[in-house]
């Protein structure tokens, strides 16, 4: 299991734009960028701890960085 609760899917995207990714369109997902980097953040509350981690894992942050920008 990974060490990352649920999130609410608001705090996630809050954090990726802390982190300097950017929003480059809505719909049932949230799709951002950085650069090279691409992930998509369901808009379910709260994102499961699995999602959660992989989109932490494709950000290409650890899970105690990401925590950090909660």
């Amino acid at each position: 299991m990974p060490k990352l609760p649920g999130v609410n899917h608001l705090r996630a995207v809050k954090a990726l734009v802390k982190a300097g990714f950017r929003i480059d369109r809505q719909s049932r997902h949230i799709f951002m960028s950085k650069g090279a980097l691409h992930v998509v953040v369901p808009r379910n509350n709260p994102v499961d701890a699995y999602t959660m981690a992989a989109i932490v894992r494709d950000a290409g942050m650890s899970i105690e960085q990401f925590k950090e920008l909660l």
